[in-house]
């Protein structure tokens, strides 16, 4: 069983940033892929950015290439996720996830999720 959790969210306002951070713990494969999501109120869990083992390739949303950064580091077990030049549109619960299949990319290939953290950008 692998616990993930979520921490860094809040209030910013557009063109701020914020830097989130997911710790996880319990027994899990380091060259398995982390990924953040997000849920914005009345949508689907969207994805944000992955990044597969340490050092390895990275990917982003279409919607935040080029603003947001994911970076983890193995040695504390957490995956961060920088945000710069905020957007309204980036208003949503993020999560982390963790799976156990090497190549996953998509929501339903992640297996271990966070409880989530509010991200609020004011316009």
């Amino acid at each position: 069983q692998v616990q993930l959790v979520e921490s860094g969210g809040g209030l910013v306002q557009a063109g701020g940033s914020l830097r989130l951070s997911c710790r996880w713990s319990g027994v899990w494969d380091l060259n398995n892929p982390l990924a953040w999501f997000r849920k914005a109120p009345g949508g689907e869990r969207e994805f944000v950015a992955l990044h597969r083992y340490r050092g390895g390739p990275r990917a982003y949303g279409d919607a935040v290439k080029g603003r947001f950064t994911i970076s983890r580091d193995d040695a504390v077990n957490t995956v961060y996720l920088q945000m710069d030049g905020l957007k309204s549109e980036d208003t949503a619960v993020y999560y982390c996830a963790a799976a156990t299949r090497l190549f996953a990319r998509t929501r339903d290939e992640f297996d271990y999720w966070g409880q989530g953290t509010q991200v609020t950008v004011s316009s």
